[in-house]
């Protein structure tokens, strides 16, 4: 369970069964915008506004800090070995094949249930949408809400995973055509709410500025950290991208300027606008929106005749309506409905990517890895991973699959954290086209960050990653721990 799998085999092992190198820098960059700007910003701003109030401008900032702290780890490590896998493949050449099997199956709930709720977070703007245009549209509530949200079945997020699925069945190279589209619809309505909001900014809205305190604002950081997620599926497009020492470190870190501008303007917006203070219960006592009382009564409020601004399933779209802008909100609302695809997109495809790689190290069965012989992707577990993330999407709600997502990723970025740190002990003469500035303190930041921010998860989030563990070491314990080709020779 502790062997290694150096880097130099995994190098040997992906040039044996190559995938198509077709992305360049630019495409790399929005690969990282297009699967990080979708529901976590379009849907969950409002809630944050909720948790820390007008703060919810320093939580943005705060989450924002340890993403790029991590995003400063992955890119020595993706440059160093431009391999699918990503977190998966770094541990698993730092602490062995225990650990990387662990982020791995963490690595299921960042993507694949990430993907569910963006999927989830679109069917609320489509719904949205159809009641609010010239036809006043009103889709029947057991159709677009799981048993969660007083419904059967999510049917419009199911549609959107399996259409998906088909797309990157045909390939990466027209999958990020499309990915492009998408990215340029989604900044430019962020960019049409910022306009529309900065002008009706008001002071009195920023007081109190944090009305519950250090607590909130780190609460609120904790759950908007979900708005972040997709950084790392950069690098698991490592083994189709043209020149990936190069090209790995400008995607991932353009992708993050671009990101961390859009949300900190976006949040100045809402936050200065709307004025939210956090929500109270009917004894008026405070209430952190990651508790369970006030994430159940969001999924009640959004399954019912009666909308609350703070869990919106349109987030950005309520707020420009309570401004008195319905025809932006209706444009917003389009452009979410357009443009949210695009990031279920390219979760899943970062997804299959992990899946892929630990088929070909044989912890999972190796006819995953089986790649198309026309289109060059491995089309048996995108198929798998696709149907996975629809019926977690048609199932559950959004606030409770962002929750849980969060878990995963901030497990992920830590062990990558500390996977940098290990490499360069272990080996210090290879070759690092990016060297990460100051490893050993901004590494121990970025551990200590991801840590903190767990700490503040609801509570259901952070059994969620023990129990979802013990899941997948008991796939391990019965198949992979003896199907592994270390095992059986041959890497």
């Amino acid at each position: 369970m502790w062997r290694v799998k150096s880097l130099d085999t995994s190098l040997e092992q992906s040039e044996r069964n190559p995938l198509l190198r077709s992305l360049g820098p630019v495409q790399l960059t929005l690969f990282g915008v297009g699967s990080t700007i979708g529901t976590g910003i379009f849907v969950l701003t409002s809630q944050a506004a909720q948790e820390a109030g007008p703060g919810m401008i320093v939580s943005f900032i705060l989450a924002a800090i340890v993403c790029g702290i991590a995003t400063l780890c992955y890119a020595e490590l993706a440059a160093m070995a431009p391999i699918s896998g990503a977190a998966y493949v770094y541990v698993y050449a730092s602490f062995g094949e225990f650990w990387a099997w662990i982020v791995g199956w963490a690595l299921v709930l960042e993507y694949a249930i990430s993907a569910s709720a963006v999927a989830v977070g679109w069917s609320g703007y489509l719904v949205g949408l159809l009641e609010h245009s010239a036809l006043h549209v009103v889709l029947p509530v057991k159709f677009t809400n799981g048993p969660y949200g007083g419904g059967i079945i999510n049917l419009p997020a199911v549609l959107l995973c399996l259409v998906v699925t088909l797309l990157l069945v045909v390939g990466t190279q027209e999958s990020a055509r499309v990915n492009a589209f998408f990215v340029t619809v989604k900044v430019l309505a962020l960019g049409s709410f910022v306009v529309m909001s900065l002008p009706a900014i008001k002071d009195t809205n920023f007081h109190p500025f944090a009305p519950l305190g250090v607590a909130g604002i780190t609460n609120a950081a904790a759950s908007i950290f979900f708005t972040f997620i997709g950084f790392d599926a950069v690098a698991t497009a490592a083994e189709e991208t043209r020149n990936p020492q190069r090209n790995l470190p400008i995607g991932l870190f353009g992708a993050l300027l671009v990101v961390t501008l859009t949300y900190l303007l976006v949040a100045i917006g809402a936050a200065g606008t709307f004025g939210a203070q956090p929500m109270k219960n009917i004894d008026g006592v405070p209430l952190l929106a990651g508790s369970k009382t006030l994430a159940e009564r969001c999924d009640q409020l959004a399954s019912g005749s009666h909308q609350s601004l703070a869990c919106s399933h349109e987030g950005l779209a309520s707020i420009l309506r309570q401004l008195g802008h319905p025809a932006a909100a209706g444009w917003l609302g389009l452009a979410a409905f357009i443009a949210l695809p695009s990031v279920v997109m390219m979760l899943i495809y970062g997804q299959t990517r992990i899946f892929f790689v630990m088929a070909r190290d044989g912890l999972i069965p190796d006819r995953l890895a089986r790649t198309h012989p026309r289109w060059k992707t491995p089309y048996v577990v995108t198929l798998c991973t696709g149907i996975a993330v629809a019926f977690a999407s048609a199932l559950l709600p959004v606030g409770r699959l962002a929750a849980i997502a969060n878990s995963g990723t901030l497990f992920a970025f830590f062990l990558v954290s500390l996977a940098v740190l290990r490499l360069r002990y272990t080996e210090p003469s290879r070759n690092r086209p990016f060297r990460t500035p100051a490893v050993w303190f901004v590494a121990s930041v970025s551990c200590l960050g991801c840590f903190v921010l767990f700490l503040f998860l609801s509570r259901e989030a952070k059994l969620v990653l023990p129990l979802w563990s013990a899941i997948g070491l008991t796939i391990y314990g019965l198949y992979g721990v003896r199907r592994s080709r270390l095992v059986r020779g041959g890497a």
